[in-house]
């Protein structure tokens, strides 16, 4: 593995930083999908799922205004995944009109698995770091998770 030198603070940090993320989240989806056996599901999906697995009987709406997807691009999905038996819908006894949204023993088995899969790859790249390293990138969680809240913080294009 190559080691850069420091990016400065023109913006080169940034573009490195937002090249890195696509990469590692290109190469980790690659590495975690090559031992999976089902059918494989899209990151949409994906994303769809782990959401209503963590806010059970949530509304497609609501599914949308968090994944920063229009309405009916959710409810596409919430179609594949109730057609694939991963998400079932509910009418919502306060308003019948609106579905709540939940994930399938199913799903929460395969997300399940794909998460840990996904820890263990990721703990044993991070262990074989060297210790100074393994400190730097804890000491960037933080960090990490505040631009990650300011992504989601963003208003969206249609907003503006």
């Amino acid at each position: 593995m190559t080691t850069r030198a420091p990016a400065t603070p023109d913006g080169t940090v940034a573009d490195e930083f937002s090249a890195l993320l696509v990469g590692i989240h290109r190469m980790l989806r690659r590495r975690l999908r090559r031992r999976v056996e089902q059918p494989r599901l899209r990151g949409a999906q994906v994303e769809l799922l782990r959401l209503v697995m963590d806010s059970p009987g949530l509304r497609v709406s609501e599914a949308a205004e968090e994944l920063c997807l229009a309405g009916n691009s959710v409810s596409t999905l919430v179609n594949q995944l109730a057609a694939q038996d991963l998400l079932r819908r509910e009418v919502d006894p306060n308003d019948r009109r609106a579905a709540l949204l939940y994930a399938t023993v199913a799903a929460e088995e395969r997300i399940e698995a794909w998460r840990r899969r996904r820890r263990a790859l990721m703990a044993e790249l991070v262990a074989d770091l060297p210790e100074p390293e393994r400190a730097a990138l804890a000491a960037a969680l933080p960090a990490l998770h505040r631009l990650a809240e300011g992504l989601r913080n963003l208003p969206d294009a249609e907003e503006e």
